[in-house]
């Protein structure tokens, strides 16, 4: 099977179980699928039973997919997103966001949590842009015509006129909301000082595992995409030990403001 009849075949497995016509994606990173939790009218799927999809195997990532209704919109959220690192191939990493865009979404919320270079612990940044340090590609292979063009611009991934809402949201809610440039890196390993500085030098204000993947799918598929990164320590030479205990046990603080921040944005888009 090819993987545009796999993308096909898996959203017509969702539609059959009513997931119809969501509007926005929601990828939600390390201790934040709560927000899944909220979604009324909800039809939920175990990642187990959906057709060619991954497997999610990280502490804070449930493996569901939630449809429904969020602050008035239609969403279909990934309660935990698969990494490379756990050995998903890209293509399974990305695979959701090609699903997503079958289905009739127009834009992405991407969300993660991530080591601060320019920001501390419990700090809420909107991405600007992303510096791709993995060194690999999702859209290596053989290019999906249906999906966009071979060699697609990646000027806006982060779409510019979605973080503006973001960021009025933010002010009217009397949220502090930064933004910044997020560097992606495949992991597990957490990042060494000296690569920290190197980052720094590159002009990242975030690094994480995750999220540029399925922003360049999504940039490929036409997708507008907002992503916001929760700080959830400093990186490497900034503290003295990283530890994944503590990116959870930062989000649950931030939690409750970052769920409200997405609603209220979703509501506004």
């Amino acid at each position: 099977m090819t993987l545009v009849e796999k993308i096909n075949e898996t959203a017509a497995f969702l539609k059959d179980k009513g997931m119809l016509a969501p509007e926005f994606g929601l990828i939600l990173g390390s201790g934040l699928g709560e927000l899944a939790e909220e979604i009324e009218h909800a039809i939920v799927v175990d990642y187990a039973d959906i057709p060619n999809w991954g497997r999610s195997t990280v502490a804070g990532h449930a493996g569901k997919l939630v449809y429904g209704d969020l602050a008035g919109r239609k969403v279909l959220a990934l309660q935990g997103r698969f990494h490379f690192y756990e050995g998903n191939p890209l293509e399974v990493v990305t695979f959701p966001v090609r699903v997503m865009k079958v289905l009739g979404c127009e834009g992405v919320i991407v969300t993660n949590a991530a080591g601060g270079i320019g920001f501390g612990p419990g700090t809420l940044m909107a991405i600007s842009d992303h510096i791709n340090m993995t060194g690999q590609n999702p859209l290596i292979g053989e290019n999906l015509d249906a999906f966009g063009p071979r060699f697609p611009d990646m000027s806006d991934a982060y779409t510019k006129a979605y973080r503006e809402v973001a960021h009025q949201t933010a002010e009217k809610l009397g949220i502090a909301l930064q933004e910044g440039v997020y560097l992606g890196v495949t992991g597990p390993t957490y990042e060494t000082p000296a690569e920290i500085r190197a980052f720094q030098t590159l002009g990242a204000s975030a690094v994480g595992m995750s999220t540029v993947p399925e922003v360049i799918v999504a940039a490929h598929s036409g997708l507008k995409v907002l992503g916001i990164s929760a700080i959830t320590n400093f990186a490497a030479g900034f503290q003295s030990e990283l530890n994944h205990e503590e990116v959870v046990a930062v989000t649950q603080q931030i939690k409750e403001e970052f769920k409200g921040l997405i609603k209220a944005i979703l509501e506004a888009l």
